[in-house]
């Protein structure tokens, strides 16, 4: 247990002190402040127009200026752009230890593979959360500048819930990165399996077969009270935390079996 606090130690100070954590999470907050020009244009669509910062596909795009429709906007983007910042930094957590040649120094310690995997994964999952609750601030702080129609302290609990799943869900698919920046040593692989499982839960969303597959199934969850989140079923979270579990179990296994010498 010691070796393993001293593991998780080392994977804090490394993510502390580089800028490329705090550079994702800045890249994040950038989804609250696209919904609050959404929910502005909407609001004062003429004064918009006169500043030459509206278009028809802006006023469609966002529907209404309300604060459930801010909430929806965030929960998509926590799915949207959380799917991008949270593989960017488990690339990142796995795959640096390949690019900066360090990895050799890092399997020298006494100090268990599995205790080394585990705690680059708690990393990333305190990470996702600070990530996910700075959005949600930065919505409210937002939204409440914008003066949004619609608060109630119910609706702002019942949405909570929503992101914590979204965010959950969306964590919970991680592993397999984790997997491929392991198996590739380095980001791009990773980063590759991540965009590609996207672009099929695009594809698959289309033919009716999203809650089968698991990328799909945050972004369905996403929607909540939706006819497109009602497809969700049972099996749809089973998927997730089987394609979870066995990515965690095959990041374990190559980490604790794999070549190192390179």
């Amino acid at each position: 247990m010691r070796l393993f606090g001293a593991a998780l130690w080392s994977e804090f100070l490394k993510a502390r002190r580089s800028p490329v954590p705090w550079l994702a999470g800045f890249g994040f907050c950038l989804a609250p402040l696209a919904g609050g020009l959404f929910m502005w244009i909407l609001k004062d669509p003429e004064r918009a127009r006169s500043m030459g910062v509206i278009s028809v596909k802006a006023q469609i795009a966002a529907g209404v200026a309300d604060w459930p429709a801010m909430f929806g906007f965030l929960a998509q983007a926590i799915f949207g752009g959380g799917a991008l910042i949270f593989a960017f930094v488990t690339a990142w957590v796995f795959g640096r230890e390949f690019s900066d040649h360090t990895v050799k120094e890092l399997l020298a310690v006494p100090t268990a593979r599995e205790a080394v995997v585990i705690s680059k994964f708690v990393v990333i999952g305190v990470w996702g959360a600070v990530f996910t609750a700075l959005v949600f601030a930065l919505g409210l702080v937002i939204g409440a500048a914008v003066v949004l129609p619609g608060w109630s302290p119910a609706l702002m609990w019942q949405n909570v819930g929503v992101d914590v799943i979204v965010a959950g869900l969306t964590l919970a698919l991680m592993s397999p990165v984790a997997l491929f920046a392991s198996i590739g040593r380095g980001y791009l692989p990773a980063l590759g399996w991540t965009i590609l499982t996207l672009a099929f839960a695009q594809i698959v969303s289309v033919t009716g077969w999203a809650d089968w597959f698991p990328w799909a199934v945050p972004a369905l969850f996403s929607q909540a009270g939706s006819t497109r989140a009602a497809q969700l079923g049972l099996h749809s979270y089973v998927v997730v935390a089987l394609v979870s579990v066995a990515g965690l179990v095959a990041t374990l296994a190559w980490w604790r079996s794999a070549d190192q010498t390179r």
